[in-house]
């Protein structure tokens, strides 16, 4: 799997940076339309980042895995 970093912007509810909105991929605007699935890695092993996982459906209905690693604030776009 490869991480590419991209630019994302937020919903912030009760946390900062909680739920995808948009992001940039390819040099263009690509808007989230629905959150298909999330998860969550903890710190149970050092060796394993905390991060937030999204499978996401852009409003021209692709899907993308997206991770927001919670340590460094960065987002991720997964590609295999």
């Amino acid at each position: 799997m490869k991480l590419i970093p991209i630019p994302v912007e937020c919903y912030a509810g009760a946390k900062a940076g909680e739920t995808p909105r948009r992001f940039i991929w390819q040099g263009r605007t690509v808007e989230v339309g629905e959150v298909l699935d999330r998860w969550y890695r903890i710190e149970s092993k050092p060796e394993w980042l905390r991060a937030d996982y999204f499978k996401v459906r852009t409003l021209e209905d692709c899907e993308f895995p997206l991770k927001h690693d919670l340590g460094s604030d960065d987002w991720y776009l997964e590609q295999p």
